[in-house]
C-alpha cells in the first residue's frame, strides 16, 4: 500500500518554509533554495502553487522545468507560456513578476549556471533524453 500523498507533502512544506523564513528545515528538500511560484491554469485559469528550487541571475530568479527529471515538462511551464504573469514568495515575501521561458545560448548559459549552483540537476539528465526548460522570473518594480 503506497501512503504517498504528494499535496500532504507539498502542503507541509510550504507550512515550514512559511514558519522558518522561507527556509526548509526538515526532509529531503532541507537547504535547498526553494520559492513558491504561483501561475494561472492554462486550461482552468485557477492559481497553482509550484514549489521550485531555484538560483539568482542578477536580480532574477531562475528555475528549471526538470520535474526531477521526468519525461514530462511539468504543468507549471504549459502555466507559464500562456499565462506568464506570476507571484513569486521567496524568504516569506511575495512579489509580482514576469515569468518568460529562455532559448538558445542563453537557455544553455543559465542551465550551466544551474547546475554549478545546484549539482544534483545534473543527475537529470540521464533520466530523460528531454531537453529542460528554463524560465527567467523578472520581479516587477514597485
Amino acid at each position: 500500500m503506497n501512503d504517498w500523498d504528494p499535496a500532504a507533502f507539498e502542503n507541509a512544506l510550504i507550512e515550514d518554509m512559511r514558519a522558518h523564513e522561507g527556509a526548509v528545515t526538515t526532509g529531503p528538500l532541507k537547504g535547498h533554495p526553494l520559492l513558491i511560484m504561483t501561475s494561472q491554469g492554462a486550461k482552468t485559469g485557477e492559481s497553482h502553487p509550484a514549489i521550485l528550487t531555484y538560483h539568482r541571475h542578477g536580480r532574477d530568479y531562475i528555475v528549471a522545468g526538470t520535474a526531477s527529471g521526468s519525461p514530462t515538462t511539468p504543468a507549471w511551464v504549459h502555466n507559464v507560456r500562456e499565462n506568464p504573469e506570476v507571484t513569486v514568495e521567496v524568504d516569506n515575501r511575495q512579489f509580482e513578476a514576469t515569468a518568460m521561458e529562455v532559448e538558445g545560448a542563453d537557455r544553455d548559459e543559465l542551465w550551466g549556471e544551474h547546475v554549478a549552483q545546484l549539482p544534483h540537476f545534473a543527475d537529470y539528465t540521464t533520466k530523460t533524453d528531454r531537453v529542460f526548460p528554463i524560465v527567467r522570473l523578472t520581479l516587477k518594480a514597485g
